[in-house]
């Protein structure tokens, strides 16, 4: 086993989940020079110490975005972007730093951290295997010496009660469209540095892609890709919801956070108790005018007629039709 091992150690990496600060090292910082040998100030410390976690779990490559990415090249930053996921996923560890938590915090710190309110920190929490959460002195987070804290009870609790993520999908979570309205309200509280990035960042949440265009502004963004969503699935849910209606599509959100109100749900009633309620109405005649009433009003109101998303019309066929006309397809 013992060369197996050494094998694939050779090609296994670790990640790097963290908040961005100013002065982030980038790929023309470090290349072609040895880490350990940089000066050890600013951001540089963090990343001194990221590659020493690493390596002392066992790995011989790390990997940090701003430092692994060329973010002057366009190509590779929109494949960087669209393969998140899987390399997050496909890593052999995730550590996530938490550098506003201070060393020998109690259970329970993680609730309002920064890196909690990042929407990138979505992906980076549910696609790898293995997480480590370290504090800002680079010691375990609340000392947890296990082999993987997305195997800690007490963690994964804290970590359920602050992102509102179930635990079954915090332990091995499966992308896809299923429960498309569930998983806009994880990421209906999160910020980006930069607009588009909020839907990017789910990617590989719903296991779709859509063209990479910085620039064209968080309305449009999310426009495309809630219709992506609605178009691949046929599951309208991800029109419930609340707040200001886009310049890109009235049908849909201008803004994610339109997602953090829970939909109405009724009450449900037993078949005894809603012939109860019937009979008692068909006595009340005051009652019985006031839902006249209501339901004139509500008639009468502006409503939402489906479907009305639009998709564009790409090819139009002429056959023939079975009295001779021309049909068209």
């Amino acid at each position: 086993m013992q060369p197996i091992k050494e094998a694939v150690t050779q090609y296994s990496w670790v990640m790097l989940s963290y908040r961005w600060e100013t002065q982030e090292p980038t790929l023309y910082d470090i290349q072609h020079k040895t880490i350990y040998d940089l000066d050890p100030a600013g951001t540089v410390v963090k990343l001194q110490k990221f590659c020493k976690a690493a390596r002392d779990a066992g790995h011989r490559l790390a990997w940090s975005d701003t430092c692994c990415i060329n973010r002057l090249d366009i190509v590779e930053l929109q494949v960087s972007d669209h393969s998140m996921f899987i390399w997050y996923h496909c890593s052999a560890l995730t550590i996530v730093y938490l550098s506003d938590v201070p060393s020998s915090s109690k259970s329970g710190t993680l609730a309002n951290r920064a890196w909690n309110t990042r929407a990138w920190s979505i992906p980076e929490l549910l696609a790898p295997k293995v997480i480590f959460f370290y504090q800002a002195d680079w010691t375990l987070y609340l000392d947890n010496r296990s082999c993987n804290h997305k195997e800690s009870v007490s963690i994964m609790e804290e970590l359920k009660h602050s992102t509102g993520i179930n635990p079954r999908a915090l332990l091995a979570f499966r992308p896809g469209l299923r429960d498309a309205q569930e998983k806009l309200q994880w990421a209906s509280t999160r910020v980006t540095a930069r607009d588009e990035n909020i839907a990017y960042s789910l990617f590989g949440i719903f296991g779709i892609h859509i063209p990479i265009i910085y620039g064209e502004g968080r309305q449009k963004v999310l426009g495309r890709f809630l219709q992506e969503i609605i178009a691949r699935s046929g599951d309208i849910a991800a029109l419930d919801r609340m707040g200001q209606s886009s310049d890109f599509n009235s049908c849909l959100p201008a803004n994610i956070s339109s997602y953090k109100a829970l939909p109405c749900m009724l009450p449900s009633l037993s078949e005894d108790e809603m012939q109860n309620s019937i009979s008692t109405l068909r006595n009340n005649i005051v009652a019985v005018e006031s839902a006249l009433k209501l339901y004139t009003t509500l008639e009468n109101l502006d409503r939402l007629r489906l479907p009305c998303i639009v998709f564009p019309l790409t090819e139009v066929k002429r056959r023939p039709g079975g009295d001779g006309d021309k049909c068209f397809t």
